[in-house]
């Protein structure tokens, strides 16, 4: 049997255990699957008991995991590009890091979804963590131009520059988007989570792909792109399950089949 977890804090609205069982049922794996609540600052002695008591993996969400990054003894290209870490394995003396949160929002917009991104103008808003997550596999994808805009102009800056030789990539803060012609919006800001709205101009959503990694509810970048005549609106529950589908290959070998399970949780 296999023994995985979820890591995070705070930890109880985790969806994993539910989506993770199902992918089991599915492929005949014998899984546990625990959610786990860390201490702020007790990552490390959390997942060490957790090695300890024969884990084969883990999953880590908010706000672990640049502590993941960092406690992982190999990382993939994914999680070296991204600097951050939200699945491990463990293989014998090796705490081997993953990322797969861009992979998972790939699969949603290109399978799920019918978006592809070749020759797209993409705007992402936000700087922190999730948007550098996601820069490496949506450049691979080979858009036109990725548009990078944050309230903190000098942190897109930075992200721009860093994320260039992957692909064409800008920076604008964001109370200058105005008349932006763009094909796919990405909010990857935490407005969401705070029940806000990035302020940016109303009339870049017109005809536009507006996707926001928020899950779970209505948002109000949601509510904003439907007002503002978008081409189409999408949460991140797609990339949610897509990036644990991706997750569970990761530590099995097995491929899971991830629309009956997102059809489940739609319903």
């Amino acid at each position: 049997m296999y023994k995985f977890a979820v890591f995070g804090n705070p930890i109880n609205h985790s969806l994993s255990p539910y989506i993770h069982n199902q992918f089991a049922q599915q492929t005949g794996c014998e899984i546990s699957y625990d959610k786990l609540l860390a201490p702020v600052n007790g990552f490390v002695s959390s997942v060490q008991t957790f090695i300890n008591q024969g884990a084969n993996g883990f999953n880590i969400t908010v706000p672990f995991k640049l502590d993941a990054f960092e406690f992982a003894n190999e990382l993939t290209l994914n999680a070296k590009i991204a600097g951050s870490v939200n699945t491990i394995k463990i293989k014998a003396d090796k705490i081997i890091g993953e990322n797969t949160d861009g992979t998972g929002l790939i699969k949603d917009l290109t399978h799920n979804i019918g978006i592809k991104l070749k020759n797209k103008i993409i705007l992402i808003l936000g700087a922190g963590g999730a948007t550098q997550g996601i820069l490496f596999p949506i450049l691979k994808q080979e858009p036109n131009q990725v548009i990078i805009s944050n309230r903190a102009q000098s942190k897109a800056v930075r992200l721009a520059k860093n994320f260039s030789k992957f692909g064409n990539t800008c920076s604008i803060s964001l109370n200058k988007i105005k008349h932006e012609s763009v094909d796919i919006i990405i909010n990857a800001t935490s407005a969401s989570l705070d029940g806000r709205m990035p302020n940016i101009a109303f009339s870049v959503a017109n005809n536009a792909v507006c996707y926001d990694l928020m899950y779970g509810r209505q948002t109000p970048f949601m509510n904003w792109a439907k007002t503002n005549h978008a081409k189409m609106i999408s949460d991140g529950l797609g990339m949610l399950v897509e990036q644990a589908a991706t997750a569970f290959e990761f530590w099995t070998g097995t491929k899971p089949d991830t629309n009956k399970v997102l059809n489940n949780l739609r319903r």
